[in-house]
C-alpha cells in the first residue's frame, strides 16, 4: 500500500459532540438542531465550500465542471470534514473531484438495470417476493458514488401522485410481493405527511408483511430523527430501516442518539456499506466500522462492491480487496458483526454474495474445511441422512414461475439453465429433420414434469 503524501491519522478519527465548522460557530442551538434549517443551509457552490475547507485544484475542477451530479452537503456533515486533509473519508464521499469526469470501461447510467425491471415508474421488481419502491429523488446530501445519479438530485425526475398511485396499484394486484423497500432519493427528506400517507397505504395491502426504509438521513442529518418521526414510524410495524454508513467517523454522538431513538421505537436497524477506494478499503478501517455499528445497536448487513455507474470509477476497488477485507472480519468479531459482501451484478443480475472459500475438499461422507486462522479440519457427515421428512403446508410454497434458479435444479424442476438462444445457436441454422423433430427425446424422466 502506498500512503497518500497528505494523509493524516487525524482525518480518520471520530469527533466529539457538537462539532461545528467555524462558519456555523455562532448559529443558535435551536437552529442547528432543526433539520429544516440544515436542509436550507446546505453547501453547494465553490464559494460556500471554500469557507469550510481548503479546496484542492482537483476539487475545484470537479465543482466547476458542467453537468456534474448535484452537490449538496448539510452543515452538520460538512463540519465533520477535515479542512486540510484531502484524504478525509467524509470529504471524499461528498466533495466532487475532476476524476468524476473520467469515463471507464463498462460504466453505465443505470448499471443495475433498475429501469428495465420496472413495471411502473419508480417500482423495481427484480426478486420474486419483494420490490424496491422509489418515492423521491431528493436526498439530504449527495454521495459522489450514487447508483441512481441518473435521477437522484433532479427535481424534474421526482415522482408524481399519479405515479405513486400506479406503484400502489401494482402492489395491490401482485400478491406474491410480501416485502417493500422504500428508497429513492431518501424517504426521510419527504414531507412527513406524504411519507406517512405512503406507509398507511402500504399497510392496507394485506399481503405486504414487511416494510423497509433505506435512508442516509440519520448520517447526514441526525436532527431529522425526532421523537415525532419515530412515533409516526412506529405505527407501521413490522418496519425495518437500513442506514448507510461507510466510515467510523460518521458515527458521532448525535448519530448514536438518532439510532437509539429509532431502536427504542422498535425499529430494527441494519447498515449497508459501499466498499470505496480511499474511504474504507482497508481491513482495519472496516473492522473498526463494524465494531462501532454493533456498539450503537446497528447490525452490519451488506458490504457492496461499488457499482459501475458513471462518475464512480475512481471509487472502485478490486473484488479481491473486498474478499481480503471479509477474511479480516470473520473470526475477529462476533458473527452478527460480520456483513455479507455482495456484487450487485451489472445488467440486473441482482446481489451475488462473494467471500473467502472455507471449503477445501469434499468426498463421500466427509468435508474438509478451514477456519479464519488456517486451521484445517474434517467434518464427518451422517451416513443415514435421507433428506427432510416433514409435511409442508402447500401455501408456504412460492409459486413464481421462472425465478427458482439453482434451487429449482436441486428440487428437480429442470435439468439445466440455458442462455437465451442456446438451442438456436446449436441448431446451426439447420432445418428440422426426422432426428430432431420430437422434443420428447430430450425430456429427462422425472425432471420438470408434474
Amino acid at each position: 500500500m502506498t500512503q497518500h503524501p497528505d494523509a493524516t491519522v487525524r482525518s480518520q478519527l471520530q469527533l466529539p459532540r457538537n462539532t461545528r465548522a467555524h462558519l456555523w460557530r455562532d448559529v443558535p442551538d435551536a437552529a442547528w438542531n432543526d433539520w429544516q434549517w440544515q436542509l436550507k443551509n446546505r453547501l453547494n457552490t465553490i464559494g460556500e465550500l471554500a469557507q469550510v475547507i481548503h479546496l484542492t485544484p482537483e476539487e475545484e475542477e470537479g465543482i466547476r465542471a458542467n453537468g456534474i451530479f448535484r452537490v449538496d452537503i448539510t452543515p452538520y456533515f460538512a463540519s465533520l470534514i477535515d479542512p486540510d486533509d484531502p484524504t478525509c473519508p467524509i470529504r471524499r464521499q461528498v466533495v466532487p473531484t475532476g476524476r468524476e469526469l473520467v469515463p471507464f470501461e463498462a460504466e453505465m447510467a443505470d448499471s443495475l438495470a433498475e429501469d428495465r425491471h420496472s413495471p411502473v415508474p419508480g417500482l423495481v421488481h427484480r426478486y420474486p417476493d419483494r420490490v424496491l419502491m422509489l418515492i423521491t429523488t431528493q436526498c439530504a446530501s449527495y454521495c459522489r458514488f450514487c447508483t441512481r445519479s441518473r435521477i437522484v438530485g433532479d427535481p424534474h425526475q421526482n415522482f408524481s401522485p399519479e405515479e405513486f398511485e400506479a406503484q400502489l396499484d401494482y402492489l395491490r394486484r401482485t400478491p406474491q410481493v410480501r416485502d417493500v423497500l422504500l428508497s429513492g432519493g431518501d424517504p426521510l427528506v419527504m414531507s412527513p405527511k406524504v411519507l406517512e400517507g405512503v406507509l398507511r397505504e402500504l399497510r392496507k395491502i394485506e399481503h405486504i408483511e414487511v416494510i423497509r426504509i433505506g435512508s442516509r438521513v440519520p448520517i447526514f442529518m441526525p436532527q431529522r430523527v425526532t421523537g415525532e418521526l419515530c412515533e409516526m414510524l412506529a405505527q407501521f410495524h413490522p418496519l425495518w430501516m437500513n442506514v448507510h454508513v461507510n466510515h467510523p467517523k460518521e458515527i458521532t454522538p448525535e448519530v448514536a442518539d438518532a439510532f437509539d431513538r429509532l431502536s427504542r421505537a422498535g425499529i430494527p436497524l441494519g447498515s449497508q456499506t459501499v466498499l470505496l477506494r480511499g474511504v474504507n478499503d482497508h481491513p482495519v478501517v472496516m473492522q473498526k466500522l463494524m465494531r462501532e455499528l454493533v456498539r450503537v445497536r446497528v447490525r452490519p448487513y451488506y458490504i457492496y462492491q461499488c457499482d459501475e455507474v458513471h462518475g464512480a470509477g475512481h471509487f472502485r476497488t478490486s473484488v479481491a480487496q473486498g474478499i481480503e477485507i471479509m477474511e479480516s472480519l470473520r473470526g475477529h468479531m462476533s458473527g452478527y458483526a460480520v456483513p455479507t459482501f455482495v456484487v450487485d451484478l451489472p445488467g440486473g443480475g441482482g446481489k451475488v454474495p462473494v467471500g473467502p472459500n472455507y471449503v477445501i475438499s469434499q468426498g463421500p461422507g466427509r468435508i474438509v474445511l478451514r477456519n479464519f486462522e488456517g486451521y484445517i479440519g474434517t467434518y464427518t457427515e451422517p451416513s443415514d441422512y435421507a433428506g427432510p421428512d416433514m409435511a409442508i403446508p402447500p401455501e408456504w410454497v412460492r409459486q413464481e414461475p421462472g425465478q427458482r434458479g439453482v434451487s429449482g435444479l436441486l428440487s428437480g424442476e429442470a435439468l439445466a439453465i440455458s442462455p437465451q438462444g442456446f438451442d438456436d445457436v446449436h441448431q446451426r441454422g439447420g432445418e428440422p429433420h426426422r432426428l430432431n423433430r420430437d422434443p420428447v427425446k430430450w425430456q429427462p424422466r422425472g425432471i420438470g414434469v408434474e
